[in-house]
């Protein structure tokens, strides 16, 4: 006999209960009465480029709802702060000052920076978040793309550097040293967001929910007392699934090179840039990261994405991180910790056959 399994599939939207009532949401709006008791209940709203969605089980209290809008309310709240595409937010203030005063900035984005610094030393700078003095040679969204000129991605590369920024403690200021830099959180802002909406949520009181946002998930207590699943979508087959975990006060974040991507002359050019050398990763065709916190999970599928492959697997064991990495010829190779919780496609389907 069949048995039907709640599975949210990454990096697409959610696929939770058939039945769950989805809400279109404004800022400011009123949030329904609350989550019916069969189904559920999904409010999603798109911020940051992206649709994010609050996933409530069935038996969830009353006000969740309501607590609920109000996360997605702080999503809307941190695209002002950290967002480099709106000229008055404070990433784009100093974008605009690189090279000359240094501007003073909110706990956010004093945060934020931080943890980019983080990890771009970890990872020898396979993140780093000044990769945006890149971002206008290259468009992934297209129908005519073309890759930039070597010339052009060359000339560059001096302002890739995230040693070049400066950070005041005492002053809580910012500055990137050279006219031309310019910072870009879109390796680490939602994951650092929906840390956000997760202690809000829980600060509610509210216990079981899952966050979703583009290629993450953020899953906290139960469905029906038993773990949310997550589905890993297969790189190159859209209806397909690598496999699934079973996860609870963890987040998962997957990144691949099939998203924002266009090919020209037979290569795959893809949104995932090496800060290094300003072109497309093309040793990897996906990573996902499970991880305690979704900053750190989204930070890490960047990084562990973009390093070398035995260099990215040697320092997932170091950190004790579970990772599954996918090459392009479709090899698949896990850490310790992911291989203890990771359910291939072949078991995942044995199960919820029997």
């Amino acid at each position: 006999m069949m048995r039907r399994r709640t599975m949210l599939l990454l990096p697409l939207a959610l696929a939770g209960s058939a039945a769950a009532a989805t809400l279109s949401r404004r800022r400011g709006a009123p949030p329904p009465e609350d989550p019916t008791p069969d189904t559920g209940l999904t409010l999603q709203r798109v911020a940051m480029g992206t649709l994010w969605q609050v996933v409530l089980p069935p038996g969830a209290p009353a006000h969740a709802a309501a607590a609920a809008s109000r996360a997605l309310d702080e999503v809307q709240r941190l695209e002002d702060v950290l967002s480099e595409f709106r000229p008055d937010t404070e990433v784009s203030r100093i974008n605009a000052a690189a090279g000359a005063d240094p501007v003073r900035v909110s706990q956010d984005t004093w945060f934020v920076t931080e943890q980019s610094l983080r990890y771009a030393a970890l990872s020898d700078g396979a993140f780093d978040p000044t990769w945006a003095a890149m971002r206008s040679l290259w468009d992934f969204r297209s129908a005519t793309a073309l890759p930039p000129d070597p010339a052009e991605v060359r000339a560059r590369l001096p302002l890739v550097d995230w040693r070049a920024v400066e950070m005041d403690p005492a002053a809580r200021t910012i500055r990137l040293r050279r006219p031309g830099m310019a910072m870009g959180f879109g390796g680490i802002a939602k994951g650092y967001a929906l840390d956000r909406m997760r202690a809000l949520l829980l600060g509610d009181g509210v216990r079981d929910f899952v966050l979703y946002s583009g290629g993450q998930v953020l899953a906290e207590g139960t469905r029906g007392g038993r773990p949310w699943r997550v589905g890993v979508q297969h790189p190159r087959d859209p209806e397909a699934l690598l496999g699934a975990l079973s996860v609870t006060a963890a987040s998962v974040s997957t990144g691949g090179d099939y998203e924002h991507s266009f090919m020209h002359e037979g290569r795959r050019y893809h949104h995932v840039i090496d800060p290094r050398t300003g072109w497309p990763v093309e040793h990897t065709a996906s990573v996902t990261i499970l991880a305690r916190t979704a900053l750190e999970a989204d930070a890490l599928d960047t990084a562990l994405f973009v390093m070398a492959p035995q260099r990215a697997m040697a320092m997932a064991r170091e950190m004790g991180v579970a990772m599954l990495r996918t090459d392009p010829a479709m090899r698949n190779e896990m850490t310790p910790a992911m291989s203890a919780v990771f359910e291939p496609r072949v078991a995942m389907e044995a199960t919820e056959s029997s």
